[in-house]
C-alpha cells in the first residue's frame, strides 16, 4: 500500500490537470493491459516527443509505471493502489465517452491488431490524417 505525503496528492491533481495526460489514462484504465508508448501515441494522434513528456509526468506522478523490453517502453497503471488511487482510475474509467476518446480507442484497437504474440514490433507509424491535419495552415 502506498502511503502519500501532501506533495504527492498535489503532484496528482497537477498530473491530472491535462488533456493529453487524461486521454492516456483513460486508455490505459480501460485497456486494462500494458502499452508501447508508440502505440499510445498513434492511438492519440500526438507527436511522440509530446507522448513521452506527458508520460513522465504520469510517471513522476506515480500513476504509471514503465518497463523496456528491447527499444520498446511499456507503461501501464500503477500497481500499488491505495484507496485514493484506486479511485482516481475508477472515476477516469468512469467518464463519459467523448468523440476524441472514443477516436482514441477506436486506434488502438486497430494498433492492438499489429501485436505478434501479445508484443508491438511497429513503432509510431506516420499516418497521413494525422500529418495533414497538423500540417494544415489554419
Amino acid at each position: 500500500m502506498m502511503v502519500f505525503a501532501l506533495q504527492n496528492y498535489t503532484d496528482v491533481f497537477k498530473a491530472l490537470s491535462d488533456e493529453t495526460r487524461l486521454r492516456l489514462l483513460y486508455l490505459l484504465t480501460t485497456a486494462k493491459k500494458e502499452l508501447c508508448c508508440c502505440e499510445l501515441t498513434d492511438s492519440l494522434e500526438e507527436p511522440l516527443y509530446n507522448v513521452s513528456r506527458q508520460l513522465k509526468i504520469l510517471k513522476n506522478a506515480e500513476l504509471v509505471v514503465s518497463r523496456k523490453e528491447g527499444k520498446w517502453v511499456y507503461f501501464s497503471l500503477t500497481k500499488n493502489r491505495d484507496a485514493f488511487t484506486k479511485g482516481i482510475f475508477n472515476t477516469i474509467a468512469s467518464l463519459p465517452h467523448t468523440d476524441r476518446m472514443k477516436k482514441d480507442q477506436e486506434n488502438l484497437k486497430e494498433i492492438l491488431l499489429m501485436r505478434e504474440e501479445g508484443k508491438c514490433l511497429h513503432g509510431v507509424l506516420k499516418k497521413t490524417s494525422f500529418k495533414t491535419k497538423k500540417m494544415s495552415p489554419h
